[in-house]
């Protein structure tokens, strides 16, 4: 990985007092009054505009100098400029990621709302309100559902911080080494929420590392004395959530794409392969089907599905799970003849990096193929990506048909969707799209 080398030709040793004047801005004049300083990072000719435009990603390859004596550390506040030199924006600096800054106003909302400007703390505060406000507009929390996405980064313009809050617990995953900085004020913003009783930090250790963060100081300094185990409830199913599994614990983006499967599931024969706790399944019996089974490889995630059966009353006749990997079940389906009038497929992750997307769209054509044949001839399979490289590159929907033509199919497309609502997703930052979920009509 690329890094940000702090070297005598990228920092210019000269107090902001002494250079050339540039045309007066509001964070230049906010940034003056500061009696320590602040330190500017010079954009090369012909990269402003993509961060004018809201990415909030200041790569090291974009940087053309650094103002400033003595040079910024990893979670300074600096100016973010174009080449004369003129404030664009300010953000978090980083001395070690390939991310040098991360942008958090730009200088025309500073000019709107000059309260937040330089100031990151009340920065935290106002976004995160703004972010409940959000969250309430679309019905969040209801007394239907209490799990959603209450932070979602880049798309609630606090990149790096996601929250998800799972009835009275707020589990907080941090992915930047300026959250976990400022993780005192994380916490104060959360805390203050009506309703939030416990917060669980999860750190994301791998990419926290890139960051430069000692990941071994990462430990809780103050045990959390959240229970590991909780139930929630989502469109009037009740699940119960490990706060020792996957991510967050729960999957909230699936939510409008799992209700949905509910309204076409009455009187179908469903197959849910990559089940995790259940989710999709537990929908599609509630919506009906009269026979549902899901598929998985881990225990503890089956052994939730296996309880979530329990806590929604449902006939465990008509609903089970089964322990095994989804190839392997797919293959021994075919050779037994069996399909499913709707099937679901979810894996993890396939493609973590576009240096491994090559061999990931195999992989997706694979599981497709098979799943495209045990689906009935006018039957509909569901199928979703989660990973943002594969649904960044445009490139999912050949790679289904790549896999009809393989399984000897015929495909149509009826619904495409993405992560639920309380998952907004910056334009200018595409990245932050990672779920694409197709419905497809199998022929």
């Amino acid at each position: 990985m690329q890094q940000l080398k702090l070297s005598a030709r990228l920092i210019k040793s000269l107090p902001l007092s002494s250079l050339p004047s540039t045309p007066s801005s509001t964070l230049q004049q906010i940034a003056s009054s500061h009696s320590k300083g602040i330190a500017k990072v010079v954009l090369k000719k012909g990269k402003t505009q993509l961060f004018k435009d809201g990415s909030p990603m200041v790569y090291s390859g974009a940087v053309d100098r650094i103002i400033g004596r003595p040079p910024p550390k990893t979670g300074d506040i600096v100016l973010v400029a174009d080449g004369t030199e003129k404030p664009i924006g300010w953000g978090l600096y980083n001395s070690v990621s390939m991310f040098c800054v991360r942008l958090m106003q730009l200088e025309e909302e500073a000019m709107r709302d000059p309260s937040c400007a330089l100031d990151m703390k009340k920065l935290l505060e106002t976004r995160t309100n703004a972010a409940i406000e959000l969250r309430r507009r679309l019905g969040l929390p209801s007394s239907h559902t209490n799990a959603y996405r209450l932070v979602n980064s880049e798309g609630d313009r606090l990149s790096g911080l996601i929250v998800d809050v799972f009835g009275d617990l707020a589990v907080i995953a941090s992915s930047a080494a300026w959250v976990e900085n400022y993780k005192p004020e994380v916490e104060a913003c959360i805390n203050r929420i009506d309703g939030i009783n416990h917060i669980n930090w999860r750190p994301s250790v791998d990419i926290l590392r890139e960051e430069g963060m000692d990941v071994l100081d990462m430990k809780e300094v103050h045990p959390s004395t959240c229970p590991e185990r909780i139930k929630v409830m989502e469109n009037g199913i009740s699940y119960a959530i490990s706060l020792l599994g996957q991510k967050t614990g729960f999957y909230a983006d699936q939510r409008e794409n799992r209700k949905f499967i509910a309204t076409i599931s009455n009187g179908q024969k469903v197959l849910d392969i990559c089940c995790y706790s259940g989710g999709f399944a537990l929908n599609a019996a509630h919506g009906g089907a009269i026979d549902v089974t899901g598929v998985d490889t881990s225990m503890p995630a089956l052994e939730l599905a296996r309880e979530n059966i329990v806590l929604n009353n449902l006939d465990p006749g008509r609903i089970s799970f089964l322990r095994e990997d989804a190839t392997q079940f797919m293959k021994g389906a075919l050779s037994r003849n069996e399909s499913w009038d709707i099937v679901i497929l979810d894996p993890p992750k396939l493609a973590p990096s576009k240096k491994v997307l090559q061999s990931a769209t195999g992989m997706y054509r694979n599981m497709n193929s098979m799943a495209m044949r045990l689906t009935k001839k006018g039957g509909l399979l569901m199928t979703c990506s989660c990973s943002g490289a594969m649904t960044q590159s445009g490139m999912f929907l050949r790679v289904l048909q790549g896999a009809a033509s393989m399984a000897g199919r015929k495909i149509s497309v009826l619904r495409e969707a993405g992560a639920a609502s309380d998952h907004p997703i910056d334009p200018s930052y595409p990245e932050g799209a990672y779920l694409s979920n197709i419905l497809l009509r199998v022929s």
